[in-house]
């Protein structure tokens, strides 16, 4: 199985690394993880967040929806959760025309973890690169 990784910027002081990851990468400046973020995923799973995980959520969206990223599973988990951003995406960007319709296909919200890891290795294989497992962006 392929490491997980958890690169965290020094923030709060509350904060603890995830206990499913192998390794934890402390960076000092919030612009380098992003950085590193999006140019080693291969998929994104979010789960319910602040700030944080909406400023991820929505570059990933602008970058990909852009073409400045090559575009790659992003899954949120909690359809209760994300349901009232999902609204305001579709009854204020969409209808004041800022995004397409088509640009909300980039973000996918569920409740079945196996929906998520079947999206993310269905998307590897498209890619030519096997399963989930062996997902790797070049």
């Amino acid at each position: 199985m392929r490491p997980g990784i958890d690169r965290r910027p020094r923030a709060h002081a509350e904060q603890r690394p995830n206990p499913y990851v192998d390794h934890v990468v402390t960076l000092h400046h919030f612009f380098v993880r992003k950085v590193m973020l999006m140019r080693y995923s291969c998929a994104f799973v979010l789960m319910p967040g602040g700030f944080g995980t909406l400023d991820e959520l929505l570059e990933a969206l602008v970058l990909m929806q852009t073409g400045k990223l090559e575009r790659f599973p992003v899954i949120s988990m909690g359809q209760a959760f994300w349901s009232n951003l999902r609204r305001f995406l579709k009854e204020s960007l969409i209808e004041s025309r800022t995004i397409d319709y088509d640009d909300l296909d980039l973000w996918r919200v569920t409740d079945d973890p196996a929906e998520a890891v079947t999206v993310i290795r269905d998307a590897c294989i498209e890619r030519g690169v096997g399963t989930a497992l062996e997902c790797r962006r070049p």
